[in-house]
């Protein structure tokens, strides 16, 4: 039985149909062929993951 990792309490039927239907569509996407990006950060993308790193001065917004 699907259980949840935190809690160890048993998933609902609609949790686990949901996580089923997100692994099928990560199996179907095809990788996106993008163009390498100029003068771009390296690392993560900061938007995503909450801090701006310039010049070793970090800002969060």
């Amino acid at each position: 039985m699907c259980t949840m990792e935190n809690t160890g309490k048993p998933l609902s039927p609609e949790a686990r149909r949901a996580l089923a239907e997100a692994e099928a569509r990560r199996k179907a996407a095809t990788p996106r062929d993008l163009p390498p990006e100029v003068n771009g950060t390296n690392g993560p993308e900061p938007t995503r993951f909450g801090d701006w790193e310039k010049k070793g001065i970090a800002s969060d917004f």
